[in-house]
C-alpha cells in the first residue's frame, strides 16, 4: 500500500472512529436553518446521536428578545444567513456563554465576507451527515477544553 493510500484509510478509518464516538446524549441542540428540508435532515441527525432536544429555528425574530430565557442550548448548528440575516451576532452571544457551535454554509468566503474566527468550525453545504456531527464533536471538544484550561 502506497504512503497515500494509508493516510487515506487512516483519514477514512478515523473519521469513523470519530463519528462513532460523537455522542449527543442529552443534549439540547439548537439548529439554526431557514431551509425547511435540511432543518429536518440535521434534526434527525442529532436525534440518531443521542440529542434529547433539537429546537429549529428559521428566522432570526424566531429567537425573541432574550433568546436564552428558559432555555439551556448545549450546542448549536447555524446556518450563516438566516432568511437573509447573518447569524454572526448570536454566534458571538453563544460564543460568550460557552456554547460549542458549528457554521453549516454554502457560502465559501466565510472568514474573509463574515470575518469568522479560523478555529470555528465551518461545514460547507452541501454536507454530509458525517461531516457535521464530526464538525459538532470537534466543536464540544474544543469547549470542554476551553473550559477545563487546556
Amino acid at each position: 500500500m502506497t504512503d497515500g493510500m494509508q493516510s487515506a484509510t487512516y483519514r477514512t478509518s478515523r473519521r469513523l472512529v470519530i463519528l462513532q464516538e460523537v455522542r449527543l446524549d442529552g443534549m439540547r441542540v439548537l439548529v439554526m436553518e431557514d431551509e425547511f428540508l435540511i432543518a429536518m435532515d440535521v434534526e434527525q441527525l442529532c436525534r440518531e446521536h443521542g440529542a434529547a432536544e433539537v429546537t429549529i429555528v428559521r428566522q432570526i425574530e424566531d429567537l425573541g428578545d432574550d433568546p436564552f430565557a428558559g432555555q439551556a442550548f448545549h450546542v448549536a448548528v447555524l446556518d450563516l444567513m438566516l432568511g437573509g440575516n447573518s447569524t454572526t451576532e448570536f454566534a458571538n452571544s453563544l460564543s460568550q456563554r460557552g456554547i460549542p457551535f458549528v457554521f453549516a454554509t454554502g457560502h465559501t468566503d466565510v472568514q474573509e465576507r463574515f470575518g469568522i474566527v479560523s478555529d470555528i468550525e465551518v461545514v460547507a453545504k452541501p454536507y454530509g451527515g458525517t461531516d457535521l456531527i464530526a464538525a459538532l464533536g470537534r466543536a464540544i471538544e474544543r469547549g470542554r477544553d476551553r473550559s477545563s484550561g487546556v
